[in-house]
């Protein structure tokens, strides 16, 4: 009897050991969570005067499309254009006029067949709501003690101003009194401070400001046209996402942004 205990003793012991190593086998082994992947990030050199419309346009598209994430580097466009010659990582350019692209192109720097004009604009003068002057028109800044209007060399709208005001012959007559800023926005902040007493700038920058009224705009014809060019780099680290992320702008989704902000949509090839 205390041989056939011992042995029943020994029997439970095994089935036990047996039964709990099959539940500690089929017991699902706990694995680390995974980390999502970073999103992809497309880098983009763009024109100030699209500041508000592009970072409209990011929210949408980042909603979209999760695995992507714009970073975008705000300037003027000639001030970009020097930035891209001196090898700074972007993946697209947008300027505010086509002479930069010209130029990154005949240096082989872009990609020719991705070139697309995203928006138009219209050239005007700005004085401040608060102003008790009487400029009405672009000629009489002939009398004026100064005025703002973009540095030409590296502020598209500065590039535009001068070709105009050459063009309706003043330009020799009132270039002295030019003061000349290093981007659209600031035109408009010294037009807000009246530290000028008129500013030629882009309107849909002046259409921002509260400060600021419209007196006059340039006439179709007075001026080279405003278009703002968007192209691939040569170098882009991420062409295919570039690619896409530049189609979304030429699209109807994009298009109700810009011209939320004013700007006449073109969305097509150059």
């Amino acid at each position: 009897m205390k041989g056939r205990g011992v042995v029943n003793w020994i029997f439970l012991l095994v089935a036990a050991i047996a039964v709990a190593g099959t539940i500690w086998a089929t017991k699902p082994v706990a694995q680390a969570p995974v980390k999502p992947a970073a999103p992809i990030e497309v880098n983009l050199s763009a024109a100030l005067g699209l500041k508000d419309a592009l970072t409209d346009i990011q929210k949408e598209y980042e909603t979209a499309n999760p695995n992507i994430k714009l970073v975008f580097n705000f300037g003027p466009a000639g001030v970009l254009q020097k930035q891209l010659e001196q090898g700074i990582s972007a993946d697209i350019f947008i300027s505010a006029s086509p002479k930069q692209v010209n130029e990154l192109q005949n240096k082989n720097l872009v990609v020719p067949t991705s070139r697309k004009i995203l928006v138009a604009d219209k050239l005007v003068l700005v004085v401040s709501k608060n102003s008790p002057s009487a400029i009405e028109d672009f000629q009489d800044l002939t009398r004026v003690e100064k005025f703002g209007m973009g540095e030409p060399g590296t502020v598209p709208a500065g590039q535009y101003a001068m070709e105009f005001l050459k063009n309706i012959g003043i330009w020799e007559n009132v270039k002295d009194k030019a003061v000349q800023a290093k981007d659209v926005r600031t035109i408009i902040s010294y037009v807000e401070s009246e530290n000028v007493d008129a500013g030629i700038a882009f309107s849909t920058v002046a259409a921002l400001s509260d400060k600021v009224k419209v007196v006059a705009a340039a006439p179709d014809g007075s001026h080279m046209p405003i278009t703002f060019p968007a192209v691939i780099m040569a170098n882009a680290k991420h062409p295919k996402e570039a690619e896409a992320f530049l189609s979304y702008l030429c699209s109807s989704q994009s298009a109700a942004i810009f011209q939320k902000y004013g700007f006449a949509f073109v969305g097509s090839s150059q």
